[in-house]
């Protein structure tokens, strides 16, 4: 499959190498295509891996990963253009507000009764966003393996059910299982689990080591 990556952040990086490793075709984009970090980060791979601007990455995925920082998502995915069209957006980024320093808070408008998933979805109709992966460590993203076997919950949330079974899928063949993927429905979810962020970092503020959420019912 192609798939589009949209950042060059540590989050958009271990997603990628996991895609390529996985045997997908992977583009990574950012605003300009002679960015140093995506070339050197190409480079890297033999085959299955390129990099160009965020409109060309988003041209070329059939599926697009939004690993951009929340405060930029919005501006990049505006850059992306008509790549967006018709794809499924699996949106990673976190809105938090970074103006003030620590404590770290949500962006205002993007939190409680909005969030950014939904603000994407409402900017981009003719896409199909997907929220999930955000409560985590990127390395745990994409081995979930590492801690407890797996044994912790992942959220996801959207509104087409045809594009969640799709993610779904991509999220099995990274490595989870079905018991830890947990479907909230619809896109409006996304308000709370954007939300966890807050709490993550106090949790990884005291330096526990490597941690996730779990449902137990």
């Amino acid at each position: 499959m192609k798939i589009a990556i949209l950042g060059t952040g540590a989050v958009g990086t271990t997603i990628a190498t996991k895609l390529i490793e996985l045997g997908h075709q992977v583009m990574i984009g950012s605003r300009s295509n002679t960015n140093e970090k995506a070339i050197e980060f190409v480079n890297k791979f033999e085959k299955n891996a390129s990099n160009g601007t965020f409109e060309e990455a988003a041209t070329f995925g059939e599926i697009i990963f939004n690993c951009v920082k929340g405060e930029f998502a919005m501006t990049a995915l505006k850059s992306a253009g008509k790549g967006l069209e018709n794809k499924i957006i699996i949106d990673i980024s976190i809105p938090t507000d970074t103006s003030k320093g620590a404590p770290l808070s949500l962006i205002p408008e993007l939190c409680n009764t909005n969030s950014l998933g939904e603000e994407i979805q409402k900017a981009f109709p003719n896409t199909k966003v997907v929220k999930t992966l955000n409560t985590m460590w990127s390395t745990l993203m994409v081995v979930p393996t590492m801690l407890k076997e797996g044994d912790h919950t992942n959220f996801i949330c959207g509104n087409d059910e045809e594009a969640k079974n799709t993610v779904k899928k991509l999220l099995h063949e990274i490595g989870w299982k079905e018991g830890s993927i947990l479907d909230l429905g619809d896109i409006t979810a996304s308000r709370g689990t954007e939300s966890l962020v807050l709490l993550w970092l106090r949790i990884w503020g005291t330096t526990i080591g490597t941690f996730s959420f779990k449902v137990v019912n």
